[in-house]
C-alpha cells in the first residue's frame, strides 16, 4: 500500500516561501490525481486554506515575536504524490479522512485570522 504525501507552503506578502509536507495512510488506494482534485475543489482559489483548521502544522516564516505586516494566516496547497514514506500526520488520519475533514471545513468556511492577534492573546 502506498501512502499519500501532501505538499503545501506558506508564502508571505513579500513572496518568501516555506515548504512542508504531511503523509497520510491510503488504505483505500486512492490515486494521487483524485486526491489532488478533491483538495483543489475544497480549498479557496489558488489552493489557499487555513492549516490549523484542518489540523496540519502551520509553517509560518516568522517567529511569533517577529511578525510583520507581510505575515498572514493562509497556506497554499502545492501538490500530492504517492510515497513509501511513513505516515507523519499528528492526527493519524487516512487520506480519505483528511479529504473529508477538508471538505467539511470548506463547507463551514475558512476562518481567516491575523497572526499578530495570536501574539497579543499570548502576551496577556
Amino acid at each position: 500500500m502506498s501512502n499519500i504525501k501532501v505538499h503545501y507552503l506558506y508564502r508571505d506578502g513579500s513572496n518568501y516561501k516555506k515548504w512542508a509536507d504531511i503523509v497520510f495512510i491510503n488504505p483505500d488506494e486512492l490515486p494521487a490525481e483524485i486526491v489532488a482534485e478533491g483538495l483543489r475543489e475544497a480549498f479557496l482559489e489558488d489552493g489557499i486554506f487555513i492549516a490549523h483548521q484542518v489540523r496540519i502544522p502551520e509553517v509560518f516564516l516568522a517567529a511569533d515575536d517577529h511578525l510583520t505586516f507581510d505575515d498572514h494566516c493562509f497556506h497554499e496547497f502545492a501538490s500530492v504524490e504517492t510515497t513509501s514514506d511513513t505516515r507523519n500526520d499528528p492526527c493519524q488520519r487516512s487520506i480519505r479522512e483528511f479529504m473529508e475533514e477538508v471538505a467539511r471545513e470548506a463547507e463551514r468556511g475558512w476562518c481567516a485570522f491575523d497572526p499578530r492577534d495570536r501574539l497579543l492573546q499570548r502576551s496577556r
